[in-house]
C-alpha cells in the first residue's frame, strides 16, 4: 500500500479531489472549530435584533437568535467552559471505551481475533459483513463509533485492503445508516414519542406503537448494506488506492501472519473469558426484576441502566479478555505492563482531546445561538407554505432534514422542533404519522457522515490519521460524500416504493389513511 494505482480520473474523481483539496486548505480541525465558534458569535450578534416571526412549537415562545456577545453571555461562556468540555457527550464515551480496547489491542488479543476472523471470512464478503455489524451496533448506543469504525480500518489493513476504505464503510453503516436496523433500539420510542405528541394536534386519541417504523428500518438495512458495499468496493477503495498512500512503518497494526500455537491457545482462553462475561450479563438481565431494567421492566429504553452502562460494559468486556490474553501469551509480565497499555492508548487520544475541547465549545455556542433551530423551523414552514403534492412533500421532508442535520445534530431535538409542523400537515393530506416519521429518519441519517458538527466527526479524522497522517476534514468529507448522496437518493426512492406497495411500516399502526396514496 505504499504506492498508488494509476487509473484515468473520472469526473467524480476530479470533483472529490476538489472537495478534498478545498477542505484540507482549511485550518487544522481544532483551530477550525475555534474560528467557527467566533463566527457563530458574530452572526448571533448581527441576527439577534431581527424578528423572524417564528414560534417555537416546543415551548410556544418566540424563537429568536440569541446574542452571544453580550456581557452576561461572555461571562457565562467563561464560567461554563469547564463543564461544557467535560460534559461533551463523546469525550467520556471515547476515553473510557479506549481504556479497555487499548488493553485488548496492545496485549495482542484484538490482533489474534482479527487474524481468526479474516481466516474464516471470504474476502469478497468482508465489506457487507463489516457494514452489517456497524448497523447492528446502533442497538448499543454509541458503541459503533468507538469500536466498529476503528476496527473497520484494522480489518481492511490486515486483509491487504486500504484501511481508510474500511473506516469509511463502517462509518457509513454506523452513522449514514443510523435509521437502518432490524433490532429495536432506544431511539425508536424516543422519536415515536414526539411523533405521537404532534399527531394528537389532529387526533387527541391517537396511539402509535414505539416500533411503528421497525419493518421499514429493518428492510432499509438491506438497502444500506447494498449501497455501501457497492460504493466501497467499486468507487471509494479504487479511488483511495489511486490517490492516498498509506503511511509506512505503522505501529500496532495486525498483519496476516498465521497464529502460532501459543497465540491460538491464548486467544481461545481470552475468548472464553469474554464469552463467560457475556453469559453472566445475559443471566443478570433476564429476570423481570433485574437491576439492569427500567421501572417498566424494559432493557432498551433510555432509562434502563443497561443502556446507560453500554460504554462501561465495553470497557470491561475488552479489558478483562485483553488482560487474560496478555498474561497467557506472555505479552504482559506484570500489571505494570497492562497500565502501560492503557497509558499508550490515552496517548493516542491526545490530539482528539484537543479537538474535542474546541468542538465542544463551538457546538455549545451554535446551540445557544438558536441559529440552527431557527433554520429548521423556517425550512419546515417554507415547505408547508409551498403546498406541494404529498409525494413531493415527503421527498422535501427528507431533503430538508438532511440539510438541517448539517446544522443540528441531535435527532430528537430536530424532530421535537419540526414534527408539530409536518405530522399534522400531512395527516390532513391522508399521510400517516408513521410515514412522516420514516421520511424524517431517512433524512436524519444520510448527512451525518459529512457534517463536522457530528460530535464524533473529529474522532473519525483521528482514526484515519492512524494510517494517513495527512488526513484532514476535507479528506474525510470527500470520502464520505458519495455515500451520503447515494444513500439520499436510493433510500428516498426505497421509501416511496415501500409506500406505493403498501407494506406496513411497523407494528400496530393505529392511524388509517384518509385517502389511498397514488403515485
Amino acid at each position: 500500500m505504499s504506492t498508488v494505482e494509476q487509473r484515468p480520473k473520472t469526473f467524480l474523481d476530479k470533483f472529490l479531489d476538489f472537495i478534498e483539496k478545498a477542505g484540507n486548505k482549511l485550518p487544522d480541525p481544532a483551530i477550525l472549530f475555534f474560528f467557527l465558534m467566533l463566527l457563530t458569535w458574530v452572526f448571533s450578534a448581527l441576527l439577534s435584533p431581527i424578528d423572524f416571526g417564528a414560534i417555537d412549537p416546543r415551548s410556544g415562545n418566540e424563537l429568536r437568535v440569541q446574542n452571544l456577545l453580550t456581557g452576561p453571555q461572555l461571562a457565562a461562556f467563561l464560567s461554563n467552559m469547564t463543564n461544557v468540555f467535560i460534559n461533551f457527550p463523546p469525550l467520556g464515551v471515547v476515553l473510557l471505551a479506549m481504556l479497555g480496547v487499548g488493553v485488548a489491542e496492545h496485549s495482542g488479543f484484538i490482533n489474534a481475533g482479527l487474524k481468526f476472523i479474516l481466516g474464516i471470512t471470504p474476502k469478497m464478503l468482508l465489506t457487507p459483513i463489516l457494514v452489517l455489524v456497524a448497523i447492528v451496533s446502533h442497538t448499543a448506543a454509541d458503541a459503533g463509533y468507538v469500536l466498529v469504525i476503528p476496527l473497520g480500518g484494522v480489518i481492511f489493513y490486515a486483509a491487504g485492503r486500504h484501511p481508510l476504505a474500511g473506516i469509511a464503510a463502517a462509518f457509513a453503516g454506523v452513522s449514514g445508516g443510523f435509521s437502518a436496523n432490524f433490532i429495536p433500539s432506544s431511539i425508536d420510542p424516543l422519536i415515536q414519542s414526539f411523533t405521537q405528541s404532534a399527531a394528537r394536534i389532529i387526533d387527541p386519541e391517537i396511539l402509535l406503537n414505539p416500533l411503528n417504523n421497525i419493518y421499514f428500518t429493518g428492510l432499509s438495512s438491506i438497502v444500506v448494506i447494498a449501497v455501501v458495499w457497492f460504493l466501497t468496493d467499486r468507487v471509494i477503495e479504487p479511488r483511495l488506492n489511486a490517490n492516498v498512500i498509506v503511511d509506512e512503518n505503522l505501529e500496532d497494526i495486525p498483519t496476516m501472519d498465521k497464529l502460532n500455537s501459543k497465540e491460538k491457545k491464548s486467544f481461545w482462553i481470552a475468548f472464553l473469558s469474554m464469552f463467560i462475561l457475556l453469559i453472566l450479563l445475559v443471566l443478570w438481565a433476564i429476570p423481570q426484576d433485574s437491576a439492569l431494567r427500567d421501572p417498566e421492566g424494559g432493557l432498551t429504553g433510555f432509562g434502563a441502566p443497561l443502556m446507560k452502562s453500554i460504554v462501561p460494559l465495553i470497557f470491561v468486556i475488552f479489558w478483562i479478555p485483553g488482560l487474560v490474553y496478555g498474561f497467557a501469551s506472555g505479552t504482559y509480565k506484570s500489571l505494570k505492563d497492562m497500565v502501560a497499555s492503557m497509558s499508550k492508548s490515552m496517548g493516542s487520544m491526545a490530539y482528539y482531546i484537543v479537538m474535542a475541547f474546541f468542538c465542544a465549545l463551538f457546538i455549545n455556542a451554535f446551540t445557544l445561538s438558536n441559529i440552527g433551530s431557527l433554520t429548521a423551523l423556517k425550512g419546515a414552514n417554507f415547505l408547508q407554505a409551498m403546498d406541494l403534492p404529498a409525494q413531493v412533500t415527503i421527498v422535501g421532508i427528507v431533503i430538508l432534514t438532511a440539510f438541517v442535520n448539517l446544522l443540528v445534530g441531535s435527532a430528537s431535538a430536530k424532530w421535537a422542533l419540526i414534527s408539530p409542523i409536518f405530522v399534522p400537515m400531512l395527516m390532513q393530506l391522508g399521510i400517516s404519522p408513521d410515514l412522516t416519521q420514516a421520511a424524517y429518519r431517512v433524512g436524519d441519517s444520510v448527512s451525518n457522515i459529512i457534517t463536522p458538527l457530528l460530535p464524533y466527526f473529529p474522532l473519525i479524522v483521528v482514526f484515519c490519521q492512524k494510517y494517513v497522517k495527512s488526513t484532514g476534514i476535507g479528506t474525510l468529507v470527500s470520502i464520505m460524500l458519495p455515500y451520503s448522496l447515494m444513500l439520499l437518493v436510493t433510500w428516498t426512492l426505497f421509501l416511496l416504493l415501500y409506500w406505493t406497495i403498501g407494506i406496513p411500516l411497523g407494528l400496530q399502526a393505529t392511524y388509517e389513511y384518509l385517502m389511498a396514496p397514488s403515485m
